[in-house]
């Protein structure tokens, strides 16, 4: 290509390109909309997840368990009092309102016979009652039995002191724990994927208004027709097109990145803030990672859109993208192990699995940095394959 039709070829798609821009920016109520839902989701997301975390640590700090039969067990009680437990009675309707779901707590029924049994070296039964569709019954539960082994231990102990055998000779091995995960590591493992999926839907949401109202919805208002009119070649007007819709990703996918760094000023769990370590290289990073994501998605979405001869007509194909690439992240969550490399291949797990090692601070290969950047080159090239040659067929009337 000679260098006047470069030249052409760049001033055709600049100026489709601004004139994107500036209907974009006409629509301001929307575009004000887009952007602040990327600013206000980090906030949101922290705060749900410490909420979360915060409740599980005020109720461990509560100390307070619920018992029934209690006085049938003095040394039970005695027991889990030195531990500075509370021990509550559960009020009359307590099972049925934890059938319900509504108690959010465990209850220890001890039976009558529970001294007698134990005083007579027979094995006494206690019950735990629980709801394992309550988050907060089953913190309790675990409670409850981890309080109990700790008991039968203790009279374990006694027996054989009492009887001149050593303690020690039942536990032959101390066995002394190491957690090798850092502190960002920790962290990462209370947020979860959580954070890393919540800034790819606001990518995956934002750029999905702006593709369908560059292509159907130019369609739906009868406005392309007279656009191709003009001597601008398709492949420029694609070009265009592409490059508001890419930016506008891009923004919001910096933008939800960074809300993340004052959101932690509303963070409630007291272990989470002490953990959680998030600073401006992260969100630039994060940024980074989802460049080559925004445009991908753009060009997908695009081309998703531009048979659609109405708006609603191209959310149809678009819902059932945007459901793929918010799929793809969940696989992460079935692997336990180290994740393989054919992540790195794939769409959305692979920029999820890489912001994953932001939050964790683990260095990142080089390879790992090009290979998702690579597809997402060849994902928008696709796409805009298909934009422009849908345009120069004439497919679009």
């Amino acid at each position: 290509m000679s260098r006047p039709a470069v030249g052409k070829a760049l001033a055709q798609w600049g100026a489709v390109f601004i004139k994107e821009i500036k209907d974009a920016w006409r629509d301001r109520r929307t575009l004000r909309m887009v952007l602040l839902l990327s600013l206000v989701q980090g906030p949101l997301v922290l705060l749900l997840v410490s909420t979360l975390a915060s409740e599980k640590e005020n109720r461990i700090d509560k100390r307070e368990i619920y018992a029934q039969g209690m006085q049938y067990a003095p040394g039970l009680q005695n027991f889990i009092e030195r531990q500075a437990y509370t021990i509550k009675v559960p009020p009359a309707d307590a099972m049925d309102k934890l059938a319900a779901g509504q108690l959010e707590d465990a209850i220890l029924v001890v039976p009558a016979d529970f001294e007698q049994r134990l005083h007579a070296m027979e094995m006494p039964a206690v019950e735990i009652y629980a709801n394992s569709s309550s988050r907060g019954s089953g913190t309790a539960r675990d409670l409850v039995r981890k309080l109990l082994q700790s008991y039968a231990q203790e009279r374990v102990a006694l027996t054989l002191v009492l009887r001149g055998v050593a303690v020690a000779s039942l536990q032959p091995l101390e066995v002394q724990e190491r957690d090798m995960a850092n502190a960002n590591a920790r962290a990462a493992q209370l947020t979860g994927a959580m954070i890393p999926l919540y800034v790819l839907i606001a990518v995956l949401t934002g750029a999905m208004g702006a593709a369908m109202d560059s292509t159907a919805g130019e369609r739906e208002r009868s406005s392309l027709e007279p656009l191709m009119m003009n001597p601008v070649s398709p492949w420029a007007l694609a070009l265009g097109k592409w490059g508001a819709v890419a930016l506008l990703a891009a923004l919001i996918a910096l933008l939800t990145s960074l809300s993340f760094i004052p959101a932690q000023l509303l963070i409630r769990s007291d272990v989470l803030q002490a953990l959680f370590r998030y600073g401006l290289s992260d969100a630039l990073r994060f940024g980074l990672i989802c460049l080559p994501f925004a445009g991908a998605v753009a060009a997908v979405l695009m081309a998703s859109s531009i048979r659609g001869k109405s708006i609603k007509e191209a959310q149809a194909g678009n819902s059932l993208v945007l459901m793929v690439f918010m799929l793809l992240p969940l696989v992460s969550l079935l692997n336990d192990a180290a994740e393989p490399d054919w992540y790195y291949l794939v769409p959305s797990l692979a920029q999820q699995t890489l912001m994953l090692h932001v939050l964790r601070a683990e260095p990142i290969a080089l390879w790992q940095w090009l290979l998702p950047s690579a597809i997402g080159v060849v994902l928008t090239i696709a796409g805009l394959a298909y934009v422009g040659r849908a345009m120069r067929s004439n497919a679009v009337r």
